[in-house]
């Protein structure tokens, strides 16, 4: 008989479960936000920069690999945000092609001498190897999160219902969406260590999207989002204990099944 606590003797795990209930509420909330604004290629764009942000630090010579990530990923968010302001109709393309030179760019970097492989684990992330330190920067960043929230949420939402309108209330659009661009590149910088390169994107936009196909108000819309996140995350982190599989593909795997689930709702109420 299998003992559903077991997993909980292991101090690793007792870390990634406190780094899961920090960093998956973030995801949910800001996850609403990035889908409301339609920001997906934003996101996913952000978080495919890392690999560049590593590169630049190797030529540099900077040692921590996660301040040189952070920075380039700050630069990139406020040239993308830049790009995104532009009113074409290839923005997305724009970014798209940014994204994917930013990419290329940085995989000939580390990959010279054949050394990529010490760099792949980012790819996936490894939330097992989360550390006390780490944990507490992660504490750091959810409460600036939040207050930043607090203070700004009500111009976010303003902005990305109608521009124009909350420029004429003396909303300071472009500081606005600037910071929520660098806070994204903040919370996706440090949390991509664990996570990973090819499923952060997810993580932030499947609990805002299924949430979105249920709520009936934006209440209910961050509410769901944050309960869907953190349920993916706790039980993704259970489920890959006992099936020795990455916990990030499975707290995706779980997050895509709520998604599908609140999809066929949706269809079935009419809404």
């Amino acid at each position: 008989m299998i003992n559903l606590t077991s997993w909980l003797d292991y101090g690793f795990m007792r870390n990634a479960l406190i780094a899961i209930l920090i960093i998956t509420p973030l995801f949910g909330v800001l996850g609403t936000m990035i889908v409301n604004k339609k920001m997906a290629y934003f996101s996913d764009a952000l978080g495919h920069s890392a690999l560049t942000g590593i590169a630049v630090g190797v030529i540099l010579g900077v040692t921590d690999t996660t301040l040189s990530m952070v920075i380039f990923a700050i630069v990139f968010a406020l040239l993308l945000n830049k790009i995104s302001s532009m009113n074409t109709a290839s923005t997305d393309t724009i970014i798209s092609v940014f994204s994917s030179c930013a990419v290329a760019i940085g995989l000939a970097i580390l990959s010279r001498g054949g050394n990529f492989s010490k760099y792949s684990g980012i790819l996936v992330g490894d939330v097992l190897s989360i550390t006390p330190g780490e944990i507490w920067l992660l504490v750091v960043i959810f409460a600036v999160t939040f207050l930043f929230w607090g203070v700004a949420f009500n111009m976010l939402n303003a902005i990305s219902i109608h521009k124009t309108l909350a420029k004429s209330k003396g909303i300071p659009v472009k500081l606005i969406e600037n910071l929520f661009a660098v806070l994204i590149a903040l919370i996706v910088m440090l949390s991509i260590k664990w996570v990973g390169i090819l499923i952060i994107n997810a993580l932030l936009i499947l609990p805002a999207a299924s949430s979105r196909n249920i709520a009936s108000n934006m209440r209910e819309y961050h509410l769901f989002a944050v309960i869907f996140s953190m349920f993916s995350g706790i039980v993704g982190l259970i489920v890959s204990f006992y099936a020795n599989v990455a916990t990030g593909p499975m707290i995706v795997i779980l997050a895509s099944i709520i998604y599908f689930l609140t999809f066929l709702y949706n269809r079935k109420a009419g809404k």
